[in-house]
């Protein structure tokens, strides 16, 4: 096992792929002459050259509908976004054209195609640069999304989607890529569509993803103190989504609580807490309790954001009353 930085993840598992498969490129501002915003694709350009690591204008309908129609002539692109909130310029070609591709030409045209780059907040970064939009994307059929919360899993899922015939939107972390993790010496790829129980638990389950999933793990160490046993499960892919894992754990533990870094209406949480009650509901012993940020555009102060963000003292307060505990 080696221990790399989750920028070298995703580039490694980038670089591995394009030597394996010449129809696959990389596309993106900054991505070819300052080795992408994040360094994340670092040596690219001098590996592959000018033709297969390409940097594009600040203009993202216009890339992304570019690496959308070479989908259909070969072509396996990435596309990176320098944050996911500037995918809106592009989110046309994302949802009329990638992801409906396939049905809208009877099976014709397939686009294998993945969208990556950072979610949710990053900082002080303000309102239009800390939105988090798995929830947007989840809930277009033809989209499958996968949120890494490590380095091991980030290389892994990174090469599975860019594998994927279908379009993928792969959702990293700026305050993630210096976060370092083992990965194995040898290839490997891990399986989209499967959540992972990273601590198992006897008492609650703490479903989450994405970097959020820290506080998660603040919370069990906290709670493990006054003998509470958490289970956590990261679910790694969004959609599809691996209900069946927390079914399991709910029918273990009895309780759920979803941390999710996400504005709190019609979320990811709450497809899960529905799914959950229609599946699981007898097993239930308390209401299932989901964690989101304050409903509203994400402040700029420091004090503000802290609280506006979901933390590790919310997802102990909210175990302990469905432990029914003070």
């Amino acid at each position: 096992m080696r221990t790399i930085q989750f920028r070298e993840a995703i580039c490694e598992a980038m670089s591995e792929e394009m030597r394996r498969d010449e129809s696959i490129y990389l596309m993106g501002e900054e991505v070819a002459e300052y080795n992408g915003a994040y360094k994340a694709s670092k040596g690219m350009l001098d590996e592959f050259g000018a033709k297969r690591v390409i940097d594009t204008p600040i203009a993202e309908l216009g890339f992304a509908g570019i690496a959308v129609g070479s989908t259909m002539t070969g072509n396996r692109p990435i596309v990176e976004y320098m944050t996911f909130n500037f995918s809106l310029v592009g989110i046309d070609q994302i949802i009329n054209n990638a992801a409906k591709i396939r049905q809208m030409s009877g099976g014709q045209f397939k686009c294998p195609i993945v969208f990556r780059g950072p979610t949710g907040s990053a900082g002080q970064l303000g309102a239009t640069h800390s939105q988090a939009f798995e929830s947007w994307f989840a809930n277009t059929p033809g989209l499958k999304v996968i949120v890494p919360s490590n380095v091991y899993d980030a290389k892994g899922l990174l090469k599975a989607a860019i594998r994927d015939d279908d379009p993928v939107i792969f959702m990293e972390s700026e305050q993630m890529y210096g976060d370092k993790g083992e990965v194995p010496d040898g290839e490997y790829v891990l399986p989209i569509g499967v959540a992972d129980i990273k601590r198992e638990g006897t008492d609650v389950t703490i479903v989450s993803f994405g970097k959020i999933i820290k506080e998660a793990y603040t919370a069990a160490d906290e709670l493990a103190k006054d003998g509470i046993s958490c289970e956590i499960i990261d679910l790694r892919t969004v959609r599809p989504l691996d209900i069946d894992a927390i079914i399991t754990s709910v029918k273990k533990t009895n309780r759920l609580v979803i941390l999710e870094e996400a504005w709190p209406f019609g979320n990811v949480s709450t497809e899960i807490t529905y799914q959950v009650q229609e599946k699981a509901f007898d097993y239930l012993d308390a209401p299932i309790i989901k964690i989101n940020t304050a409903d509203t555009p994400a402040p700029y102060s420091p004090v503000l954001l802290a609280e506006w963000l979901p933390n590790s003292d919310e997802v102990v307060k909210a175990v302990k009353k469905v432990m029914y505990k003070k």
